[in-house]
């Protein structure tokens, strides 16, 4: 941010990450975070009681190449290929669920994991805080990020994990069912990596021969390479599991 500029408040725009300065049918590449931004739209959660946040988060890349579409219905409507991976620094991994310390506007501890965290978090009174990964673990982690416990469930987790009470005990609930960009490619049975990468190679093929339709019809799977390894951990579906804590 430049406070002496016009533009205080908005972000300074790098030129060579910038789509829409480099215009149509120009494969801006190495932009980060990707379009799923550093966080997604699943909600954090906040202690009282150790003043942190904890935040499911992205550590996504992408090239990205507009390009002009019509619009088709049922069909992705993106007006761009797009290809996400991994962030570098991160082992490969393409997510984190962190602590936040916003006053200090710093990260106290970081837990990779394999793929973006999506599911929304919890924090509890009793200093155990619980989120979901799309491979479909529920995992309970202390306040110190140390995991006590994980859960495989039978689909990837984007849901948000609740607490109830009932009959004086207490239970924990998380729906379970891959969605999302990640999602599209589970559902169409694109992901493997022999499918990435013939997903990778149509696309080229159709910019290469000016074939629109065959580059239209893969505009909305732009993460179905990064995400092509999530068929080895999880499938479709939606089931409601719910755990009672020990009295």
């Amino acid at each position: 941010m430049d406070p002496k500029s016009d533009q205080y408040g908005r972000p300074q725009v790098v030129a060579k990450y910038s789509t829409q300065q480099n215009g149509e049918d120009t494969n801006s590449t190495g932009i980060c975070p990707a379009a799923l931004g550093t966080k997604d739209q699943q909600p954090a959660a906040y202690s009282p009681k150790t003043g942190l946040f904890y935040v499911p988060t992205n550590h996504v890349c992408m090239d990205y190449e507009p390009y002009k579409v019509s619009y088709t219905a049922g069909q992705p409507y993106v007006g761009a290929t797009v290809s996400m991976y991994p962030a570098p620094g991160g082992d490969g991994s393409m997510g984190n669920f962190i602590a936040w310390d916003a006053a200090k506007g710093e990260i106290v501890w970081s837990k990779p994991e394999q793929f973006s965290v999506w599911s929304g978090a919890l924090a509890t009174d009793g200093d155990v805080v619980f989120y979901g990964t799309l491979e479909g673990y529920i995992k309970a982690v202390d306040k110190d990020g140390k995991e006590l416990y994980k859960f495989k469930t039978p689909s990837g987790i984007i849901g948000n994990i609740t607490t109830y009470e009932q009959g004086g005990k207490q239970y924990i609930a998380v729906l379970s069912g891959v969605g999302g960009w990640a999602g599209i490619g589970l559902a169409g049975g694109l992901l493997s990596p022999d499918n990435a990468a013939a997903w990778h190679g149509a696309v080229d093929q159709g910019r290469a021969q000016g074939d629109e339709a065959a580059v239209v019809g893969t505009a909305g799977l732009g993460a179905v390479g990064g995400y092509a390894a999530l068929a080895d951990y999880t499938t479709l579906g939606g089931q409601l599991t719910v755990f009672g804590l020990p009295d």
